[in-house]
C-alpha cells in the first residue's frame, strides 16, 4: 500500500532513468506498457521502506537458533509485551533473520509537530527513534514527556530552530514522546542522544539500537547475499576494496570462521575506524583495515610495496569484493534525490578504475564479486559488459544463493549472461512473480541447512497488485533495496 508520493527527481534525472528502463532491449523483451509500468512502480516503491527488516546473525559466535531466541527475548523485553516477536528464517540464506514490517498503520497526527531531516525521517521509517542531531524544528515550549508527531522535511527547506508549523513539503512518519527540552536541542553546543522516542511509528519495526551488538547486525538482504556469493573459505586471503563501515567485511571474516586474512580498505580515515570497531565488537581478529585509495592498491614496483598493507603486488588475493561507490539510487526509503545528472553519471569511470585494480590483485583461479546499491545500467550491466570485453581472463559464473532476478536487458549481454547476474528489483515486488519450474521454498520457523508513446500521467496509486500473494520468501527477496551483483572467475 502506497502512502507517499513517488520519489522526487530532477527532470533530467527522471528522463535519464526513464530512458534506462525503456531501452530497446527491454522493450523488445516485455513491451512498452510493462516497461513503463515497472519504471513508475520503481519511483513509487523507492519512497517506501522495504517490507522486512533483515538481521545478519553472527553464526561464528553462536548457532542461528540461539541468536534467534535471544533476539526474540531482548525485543520482547524492550517492547514490554508478552506477545511473541515474529522472527523468520530465510530458506536459502543461512545466517539471516527476517522481521516483517507492519505498516503503513492508520494513525492520527497530533497538533504538536517535530520536523526532522529527510535522512532521519528515512531511518524512522525503518524502525529508528529520533536522535537530537536529526531534529530541525519543534514546538516553542517542547519539554520531555510531550506527545508529538514527527514529520520528515522531504526537500530540506525547513529553517533550523523554527517554532511555527512548517508548511513545506513534509510527510508524516509517526507519533512519539519528546525526551528533551527544545532549548537543549538547539543550544550552541550540538545536542546528542535520544530526542523523540517513537511510540507509534507509521511503519512498525523494532529499534535495534544497542540490541545484542555482538550477535546481530542490521544489514539489507542483498548485502548479506553478497558475502555468500563471494564464498570465502577458512585460510584464504580476501580483499574488501571499499569496505566501510565494515558490515560486509565482518561477514566475510565470519564465513571464514575467523581463519585466514581479510584486508579492508577505505579512503576515508574515520570510516576505517568504524571497520575496526565493528570487527572488534564481533570478535573478529582476522580483519585488518587500512586507509587507502583502492584504485592505487596494486603495484609491481618493489620499492613501493608495503610490509603488511597496501599497495600489494599483483595476484595477491584468493577473492576480491568490490562493493563499488555508486549513485545509490536503489536505497529505500528515499523520498527525494537532489543530485544532478552529472553527479549521478560520475561514478562509472571510478568504478572502472577500481575494477582494473581488482582484476590485477586477483590470483588466477580467484573470484571477484562486483556489487552496487543502484539501479542504473551504466553502473551495473554495462560495467559487466565492459569488464568481459576488456579482460578476456574474466568469465561470469553462477551465484549461490541466487534469490534476486536476472540482469536488466540493455547492455548487449546475452540472455545466458543476464541469468548469471543478480539484480534485486523492488519495482517487481508488487507485480505477479514470473513463472518458474518450481516454487520457491517458504519462509520457515525451521533452521535451514548451512552450506515512442507518451508516458502515463503520474499518480500516487501503486502498480496493480497480483490477485494472489506470492510466498513470503518471494516477498522478502523482492521487497528490498535495489541492488546488483556480478560474480567473475579469473581464468
Amino acid at each position: 500500500m502506497s502512502v507517499f508520493p513517488r520519489v522526487s527527481l530532477r527532470p533530467e534525472v527522471y528522463e535519464h532513468l526513464r530512458h534506462v528502463f525503456l531501452n530497446q532491449e527491454l522493450l523488445a523483451a516485455v513491451g512498452r506498457a510493462e516497461a513503463e509500468r515497472r519504471f513508475q512502480g520503481l519511483l513509487l516503491v523507492l519512497s517506501h521502506p522495504p517490507g522486512f527488516t533483515c538481521v545478519r546473525a553472527s553464526t561464528h559466535l553462536a548457532p542461528l537458533e540461539e541468536v534467534r531466541r535471544r533476539l526474540a527475548q531482548e525485543l520482547q523485553q524492550r517492547q514490554q509485551t508478552t506477545v511473541a516477536v515474529e522472527i523468520l528464517l530465510h530458506p536459502r540464506v543461512p545466517d539471516v533473520l527476517l522481521l516483517p514490517v507492519i505498516g503503513p498503520r492508520s494513525l492520527v497526527p497530533l497538533r504538536s509537530e517535530v520536523v526532522v531531516g529527510a535522512q532521519c525521517g528515512s531511518a524512522v521509517l525503518r524502525g529508528a527513534n529520533v536522535f537530537a542531531p536529526g531534529i530541525v524544528a519543534t514546538p516553542k515550549f517542547m519539554k520531555p514527556g510531550d506527545a508529538v508527531s514527527v514529520f520528515s522535511d522531504v526537500d530540506g527547506r525547513c529553517t533550523r530552530g523554527c517554532t511555527k508549523p512548517f508548511q513545506g513539503n513534509k510527510v508524516f512518519v509517526g507519533n512519539g514522546v519528546s525526551e528533551m527540552h527544545r532549548a537543549t536541542i538547539f543550544a550552541q553546543e550540538p545536542a546528542k542522544g535520544l530526542g523523540v522516542r517513537m511510540t507509534e511509528p507509521l511503519y512498525q519495526s523494532p529499534s535495534f539500537d544497542g540490541v545484542l551488538p555482538d550477535l546481530v547486525f542490521l544489514q539489507n538482504l542483498p548485502s548479506v547475499v553478497v558475502g555468500h556469493v563471494l564464498g570465502p573459505r577458512p585460510g584464504e586471503r580476501v580483499l574488501d576494496m571499499c569496505a566501510a563501515p565494515g558490515g560486509k567485511t565482518c561477514h566475510l571474516a565470519g564465513l571464514m570462521k575467523n581463519q585466514g586474512e581479510v584486508l579492508a580498505l577505505d579512503r576515508i580515515r574515520n570510516k576505517v575506524e568504524l571497520i575496526r570497531q565493528n570487527a572488534a565488537a564481533l570478535k573478529l581478529t582476522c580483519v585488518r583495515s587500512f586507509c587507502f585509495n583502492s584504485t592505487q592498491a596494486v603495484t609491481s614496483d618493489p620499492a613501493l610495496l608495503a610490509t603488511d598493507g597496501p599497495p600489494f603486488p599483483p595476484s595477491s588475493f584468493d577473492r576480491v569484493l568490490l562493493d563499488a561507490p555508486c549513485s545509490g539510487l536503489g536505497q529505500r526509503p528515499s523520498m527525494t534525490v537532489g543530485w544532478t545528472l552529472k553527479e549521478i553519471t560520475s561514478y562509472s569511470p571510478l568504478q572502472r578504475k577500481l575494477l582494473h585494480a581488482a582484476v590485477q590483485l586477483l590470483r588466477p583461479g580467484g573470484v571477484l564479486v562486483y556489487s552496487t546499491c543502484t539501479v542504473t545500467l551504466a553502473e551495473n550491466e554495462e560495467q559487466v559488459a565492459w569488464a568481459l570485453q576488456t579482460y578476456p581472463c574474466l568469465s561470469l559464473v553462477p551465484q549461490e544463493p541466487h534469490v534476486g532476478g536476472p540482469g536488466l536487458p540493455g547492455a548487449g549481454l546475452t540472455p545466458d549472461q543476464l541469468k548469471l547476474l543478480q539484480r534485486f528489483s523492488p519495482e517487481l515486488s508488487n507485480v505477479a512473480p514470473p513463472l518458474a519450474t518450481e516454487a520457491p521454498p517458504p519462509l520457515s520457523n525451521e533452521a535451514p541447512p548451512l552450506s515512442t508513446e507518451a508516458p502515463p500521467p503520474l499518480s500516487n496509486e501503486a502498480p496493480p497488485l497480483c490477485t494472489e500473494a506470492p510466498p513470503l520468501s518471494h516477498q522478502a527477496d523482492r521487497d528490498t533495496i535495489g541492488f546488483f551483483i556480478a560474480k567473475f572467475l579469473k581464468n
